[in-house]
């Protein structure tokens, strides 16, 4: 990934998306430019109109932590977009977010037993663990039930980008398919901005980029957001239609990665389709296990 394309293109687009009036900047006639000329957002961020040309053209390697906080208010930057700015400018100095050394790999790491303990701890909720590079690498009983239209016969790392954008099935298994796409692409983002050197990263975007259209322009718009806590609507093969609440949790043994757990409100349908998915599950279970 480019450091100095992605920050010319981030600021760029933020840039358009801040109206003169939003910014209380006279807007005058005759905008040839969507959005904030250079000039005004030098001017709100109280730089020169040279020094932040040269941020836009991506050179922002050494810009101090003022100077960036000065571009995101003048920007209108939200707490997401801000941070995923300073882990671009963090980049471009030759410094991981993490604080550890950067994974050139593309291999998944393999979660710890323990972790695996904790995951099959809970048995009400749907529960997993994923890496930024969106790969699936852990569930617990019911997360393999619920994700069962992702996981398939096994083989590939299940990956839920590839899922979602590669896979017909992911538009029956999401009701809302355009809004999961917009987040699934902004998380990446995020991600990458916070590890620019991840191969397996990389690799994906551009197998992504190359197959899915949808993918290629939402990834061409520096959208990023955090996932945090929400709630989802889902369409289960065996069990049909589910509202869950999520939670997401960084790891923080293992930078990258985190558990995300999805539950139903207590008595709710929801709540009792995913009874009936677990009762499914075992069930399957016990009719695959040797005799």
């Amino acid at each position: 990934m480019d450091n100095r394309a992605d920050v010319r293109e981030f600021l760029m687009s933020r840039r358009a998306k801040v109206t003169p009036d939003s910014a209380g900047v006279i807007g005058g006639t005759n905008r040839r430019v969507p959005g904030l000329r250079r000039s005004e957002v030098a001017a709100l961020a109280g730089v020169s109109v040279e020094y932040y040309a040269k941020l836009e053209r991506g050179a922002i390697g050494g810009a101090s932590a003022s100077v960036l906080d000065a571009v995101a208010r003048a920007l209108q930057l939200d707490d997401t977009e801000r941070a995923h700015l300073f882990d671009l400018a963090r980049a471009a100095d030759g410094i991981p977010s993490s604080g550890r050394a950067r994974r050139r790999g593309t291999r998944s790491a393999t979660p710890r037993p323990s972790l695996q303990w904790a995951l099959s701890a809970i048995t009400d909720g749907v529960a997993f663990v994923r890496d930024q590079r969106q790969d699936l690498l852990a569930t617990n009983a019911l997360g393999r039930a619920f994700y069962s239209p992702v996981i398939g016969d096994g083989g590939r790392t299940p990956n839920l980008a590839r899922f979602q954008f590669l896979d017909p099935a992911a538009r029956d298994f999401y009701p809302d398919w355009d809004l999961f796409a917009q987040m699934c692409v902004a998380i990446m983002r995020a991600d990458a901005g916070r590890d620019p050197h991840d191969k397996g990263l990389q690799d994906l975007v551009g197998e992504l980029s190359t197959r899915s259209e949808t993918f290629r322009r939402l990834w061409g718009a520096h959208d990023v957001r955090t996932h945090g806590a929400g709630t989802k609507r889902f369409h289960h093969p065996v069990v049909g239609e589910l509202t869950l609440a999520y939670e997401e949790l960084a790891i923080t043994a293992e930078p990258g990665q985190v558990l995300m757990v999805y539950t139903a409100e207590p008595g709710s349908p929801s709540a009792e389709r995913l009874r009936l998915l677990a009762s499914w599950a075992t069930n399957v279970a016990h009719a695959e296990a040797p005799s």
